[in-house]
């Protein structure tokens, strides 16, 4: 997505899921993110995104750095709503989900087991 590093170098994703276009939102960070997103999908784990059925992955951004990936999550966690729809428009007009071109990407799955990763 704009602005940030190459997909390829990427190893942290900071993300948002919707329940529908306009619906509810879900911003989260995390080193795998076909993994991520499938668990949300699932509905497996139990919690505000499986409650609300956000099932969508509407916007993503990839980072190098976990700690840039936490700040950047927080920070929008914190956004006015208005601003996250803002900003997935800007990237994904029509709220497409964007799970689909993941698979076989090169660097969607990153985590490797070490702790200093972050998996939420």
């Amino acid at each position: 997505m704009a602005g940030r590093l190459p997909y390829e170098e990427a190893v942290y994703f900071v993300y948002i899921m919707a329940s529908k276009p306009y619906g509810t939102l879900y911003t989260g960070v995390t080193s795998d993110l076909i993994t991520r997103v499938q668990q949300h999908r699932s509905g497996d784990t139990p919690g505000f995104a499986s409650r609300y059925k956000v099932h969508t992955l509407v916007y993503f951004e990839p980072f190098g750095d976990v700690m840039a990936a936490i700040q950047r999550e927080k920070t929008m966690k914190k956004w006015k709503r208005a601003w996250k729809i803002n900003l997935i428009e800007r990237e994904n007009r029509h709220w497409s989900d964007l799970y689909p071109g993941l698979i076989g990407a090169p660097h969607a799955r990153a985590f490797d087991g070490s702790p200093e990763q972050i998996r939420r």
